[in-house]
């Protein structure tokens, strides 16, 4: 299964949603396909100008590394290494991006969340990969 852009504009709406809802804060939300490429985004009124390249770095991310931004971000402390080791400039260890996989467990691509709190940033994008194993 690939990512429509339907249902990357579905997980943007409720991601939106749940920011408003539960946390009445802007964010900005990226999604990404298996291989980092931007699929949809949305940046709500009022959210930080910087959140911008954060999102999509951490839906970029979450996809090309294969691990959520704080697996990622685990491994670099574990290892004592900087993200830039890894030879990619987009690459953060920043939380609130996931890897996202079908229902059969296979990774169809990347969110990433940015505007809150890291541990918000984080709901937000888990909520996403639980919904994208309904699709």
């Amino acid at each position: 299964m690939e990512i429509s852009l339907q249902v990357a504009q579905d997980l943007v709406s409720k991601a939106i949603e749940k920011a408003t809802i539960e946390f009445n804060a802007p964010i900005c939300v990226a999604v990404c396909d298996k291989y980092g490429f931007l699929i949809a985004f949305g940046r709500m009124d009022g959210a930080p100008v910087r959140s911008i390249e954060l999102s999509q770095g951490k839906a970029y991310t979450a996809a090309r590394m294969g691990v959520d931004t704080d697996a990622f971000l685990e491994r670099l402390h574990r290892e004592n290494v900087p993200a830039s080791y890894f030879c990619d400039q987009r690459l953060t260890g920043l939380p609130g991006g996931t890897v996202l996989k079908d229902a059969a467990g296979n990774m169809v691509g990347g969110a990433g969340i940015s505007g809150l709190k890291p541990q918000e940033d984080l709901a937000i994008a888990n909520m996403m990969a639980k919904m994208i194993k309904d699709i």
